[in-house]
């Protein structure tokens, strides 16, 4: 097998600004989640040389680009995202000979490898982290260390220096009795933050990036990167710090105040990202950096993408999948297809002069589309709001990224107990929700976790109907590390591989026209039709060809639009069939329903004006 072959985007067409177009103005990219992916040992655990062995697979769809989450040493408190050595795979994964394999391999089959990063903090077993326990060592200024609050005894409940709370439960701050000092950490305590103020800190990373680079990765996915700069006064303190010029914001319902406005898209992130620019990337070619971007508006997007600037070369923004959450992520609203558009909307015409966007729905850290905004009650419901979300994103101007399994339309794990669940996340906000603050009923909070929980992405890759799914061998000595879903005797990759009529095979279809198609890949788009209930429509357009895009994301009819329906107006009713240039229910079924200006249940169409 072989990778499907991409145009070139001709450089009188504008991709994100920069000339010539970069090599990902019309690549599609994969994230593989370790873990879950492969199993060749069985011992529970996915490893590279199962990403290996599924190369072909991965080839046949015809993405361009595999996103590894982390594979480095860690003591996997957080899953990888929590690493002691930068330089090393740790062993549930492999060895560094095992990731030159892969990357050897992928090189062949023309698929570019990058790796997630975790560099906004480390595990606190990382060799930095253990240095800086001691205040007279080099390293003591490397992470945010700081004392207890006057009159108070060290590590006791009020002596954290300010009254920040981590994303992960309980407070942001822990005490070290070695240094006397607590340190922060916006995630687990296992997980203390970087502090990138400290030049050192800077160089060691890019040292260690350009280490990577010079093995022949192809680029990083860069964890939470917006967030190592953070808001400090002149004097270095921090927000609701003793003798602090900055005030802190107001303590909620948990006991705690955040840290997140304080430490998302700070002051010096432009300066931090431009200099990465310079010492890692600038004189490489054929790379991609990508970042993720929690607290980055769209109109900031633009600014840390557009080329000009010399920063990152597009991030994920985050409005669009909290859509159906208000307040706190396990407060859910019922999803609504005008509060998705708005928010998609605003990332679109916000990159539409200069910059790119990042086109997503699921990942390692947001449940299974299909099963948040779609329907999987029925086998029907399922692949046909599978391939509905599937087109209205992949229609979107940017760069798409599937998510493993995505393209086989895999569901939530629809876990009904706590013990099923792995996620540290989701174990922290029971516990400090239900049981320690009680905001939250303990049936509001399962149904939450059951509808946007992270182990939703994380359950095993369904590849065919035996007792672990391909994923390891049913007689492998030990069960997979989080349990399988049930439903893969019937969802799979082995039953859809070669079925014409499969989400897999509609994947493979919107990955070629992502491929072969400018208007597709770089395109301007429009929103219309701003007030439609159900059907979300835009319009692509480059030079004088123009597409009209569709889609109906509900399980009930929807009419067509009135602005949609004045563009289809102009077409002959004999042309619907042979200007329809995808249809999530299929050419002939798309020119039915153009006829008579109405979309059936999760119908998407793309018809050329």
């Amino acid at each position: 097998m072989v990778t499907a072959q991409r145009i070139l985007i001709s450089n009188a067409v504008r991709t994100n600004g920069a000339t010539p177009n970069p090599w990902w103005s019309n690549a599609v990219v994969y994230q593989v989640y370790p873990r879950s992916f492969q199993d060749t040992n069985g011992d529970g655990f996915g490893d590279i040389k199962g990403i290996t062995s599924r190369l072909d697979y991965l080839a046949d769809l015809g993405v361009d680009v595999v996103w590894l989450s982390p594979v480095f040493k860690s003591p996997q408190d957080d899953n990888g995202y929590d690493i002691s050595d930068y330089q090393d795979i740790d062993p549930m994964f492999g060895t560094l000979e095992d990731m030159d394999e892969l990357l050897a391999e992928a090189h062949k089959r023309g698929i570019k490898i990058i790796m997630d990063l975790v560099v906004n903090h480390t595990s606190d077993e990382h060799v930095w982290f253990q240095a800086s326990r001691d205040s007279d060592d080099p390293h003591a200024d490397w992470y945010w260390w700081r004392p207890a609050k006057s009159g108070h005894e060290p590590g006791t409940p009020g002596a954290e220096p300010n009254q920040w709370g981590s994303y992960f439960g309980g407070s942001a701050w822990e005490y070290d009795p070695k240094r006397g000092e607590y340190f922060f950490h916006q995630y687990s305590k296992k997980q203390p933050d970087l502090n990138w103020e400290n030049p050192e800190v800077r160089k060691a990373v890019y040292a260690m990036m350009n280490w990577w680079m010079d093995r022949g990765i192809d680029g990083f996915r860069m964890d939470v990167i917006t967030q190592i700069s953070k808001v400090i006064d002149e004097n270095g303190k921090l927000p609701g710090e003793e003798g602090s010029l900055i005030a802190d914001e107001p303590v909620g319902p948990e006991g705690y105040s955040s840290p997140f406005p304080f430490c998302s898209d700070g002051p010096r992130v432009d300066e931090f990202l431009a200099e990465m620019r310079r010492e890692v990337f600038e004189n490489r070619e054929g790379y991609l950096n990508v970042g993720e971007a929690p607290g980055v508006t769209p109109s900031r997007n633009e600014h840390i993408t557009d080329p000009a600037n010399k920063e990152l070369d597009m991030l994920f923004q985050f409005n669009h999948v909290g859509v159906d959450q208000v307040g706190s992520k396990w407060d859910t609203v019922p999803f609504e297809v005008k509060n998705l558009r708005r928010e998609m909307s605003e990332q679109q015409k916000a990159v539409a002069n200069a910059g790119w966007a990042s086109l997503f729905f699921c990942n390692h850290d947001q449940p299974r589309v299909v099963s948040r905004w779609g329907d999987d009650s029925t086998e029907e419901s399922r692949a046909a709001s599978a391939k509905a979300f599937a087109l209205l994103l992949h229609m979107h101007r940017g760069t798409p990224y599937v998510y493993q399994g995505e393209e086989l339309g895999m569901t939530n794990a629809h876990f009904t107990t706590l013990d099923q669940y792995r996620d540290l996340e989701a174990l922290n906000a029971y516990r400090q929700r239900v049981e320690e603050a009680k905001v939250q009923s303990e049936e509001s909070m399962m149904d939450a976790l059951a509808l946007i929980g992270r182990d939703n992405a994380r359950t095993p890759m369904q590849w065919d109907g035996s007792k672990y799914a391909g994923f390891t061998d049913a007689q492998a000595h030990r069960e997979p590390w989080i349990s399988v879903n049930p439903n893969h005797v019937d969802i799979n990759a082995a039953a859809e591989f070669d079925d014409p009529d499969s989400v897999y095979s509609f994947y493979k279809q919107l990955i070629e026209l992502r491929h072969t198609n400018q208007v597709v890949a770089a395109g301007d788009w429009q929103v219309i039709d701003e007030q439609a209930e159900r059907v979300y429509a835009f319009t692509r357009s480059l030079g004088d060809e123009r597409l009209l895009v569709m889609v109906n994301l509900s399980g009930k009819e929807a009419e067509v639009p009135a602005q949609s329906a004045a563009l289809i107006e102009g077409l002959e009713r004999g042309d619907f069939e042979r200007q329809t240039l995808i249809g999530t229910h299929g050419t002939v079924h798309a020119a039915a329903s153009l006829a008579k200006l109405g979309l059936s249940p999760w119908e998407g169409v793309a018809v050329r004006l």
